[in-house]
């Protein structure tokens, strides 16, 4: 989604529309109103949820190991120290001010812990692990179901 989540909301502000949901492929983008509750899919499960989010004012990005996977273990995320795909953790989730920085934190919190992150960046996240139990900010606004 990148810069265009901030393309779009100005197109959306200079139409005079001041409540919204720009949806970029599955990163959303909040503006205005209420608080808008998001599924977390479930990476194991697409017809489930892992946990909900509830955003406002702010984007939502995801990143999972089942999308863009080619065959069982092989997918688009991939240590670049041993050129294989990654196994430990298997879906992650992050809020930020900006859809470009929370779609850059996804893909970090494969590698990194959130707490380490969270030094550098202001975002809350989840970062689900391959056995099922998720790391979860103090400050994500939703709740997770493992």
């Amino acid at each position: 989604m990148e810069h265009r989540d901030r393309r779009f909301s100005d197109i959306l502000r200079g139409a005079g529309i001041e409540r919204f949901v720009v949806d970029g492929g599955g990163d959303l983008r909040h503006e205005g109103g209420r608080a808008a509750r998001i599924g977390l899919e479930h990476p194991f499960d697409p017809r489930l949820v892992a946990g909900v989010a509830d955003l406002k004012d702010r984007a939502l990005c995801a990143s999972a190991v089942n999308r863009r996977a080619w065959a069982d273990g092989l997918h688009r995320v991939v240590d670049a120290r041993t050129g294989l795909p990654v196994r430990g953790v298997v879906a992650t989730w992050a809020v930020a001010d900006e859809a470009a920085v929370a779609d850059g934190l996804t893909t970090a919190l494969f590698f990194t812990e959130g707490r380490r992150l969270a030094r550098e960046f202001d975002f809350a996240y989840v970062r689900m692990h391959a056995d099922g139990h998720a790391e979860v900010s103090r400050n994500f606004p939703g709740e997770v179901f493992t």
